[in-house]
């Protein structure tokens, strides 16, 4: 299950200020790690994981618990020679 070590509060106690980081840890040499992101309400992003599932794609329990966004936002630092894509689309 995809849980909170990926992600990491850069905050210090009693600080609430400071964006949350997303981390990602090393996976195993022969597999390559993907980390799927979804951004929306509580109800998109709930949407979203129940059709990938209804798709045999993953099971809804692999997914962390949502997480709210802090107002200072969230930083993702990627792994040397990683790429990003990003697709914005407007739910039906």
């Amino acid at each position: 299950m995809l849980c909170l070590p990926f992600l990491a509060s850069s905050a210090r106690a009693g600080e609430a200020t400071s964006p949350l980081l997303l981390t990602s840890p090393k996976t195993q040499p022969e597999r390559e790690r993907l980390l799927h992101l979804v951004i929306g309400s509580p109800e998109g992003v709930r949407s979203v994981i129940h059709a990938l599932h209804k798709l045999q794609y993953a099971e809804q329990a692999t997914w962390s618990q949502v997480i709210t966004i802090p107002d200072s936002g969230m930083l993702i630092t990627p792994e040397q020679g990683e790429v990003f894509s990003l697709l914005r689309r407007d739910s039906r």
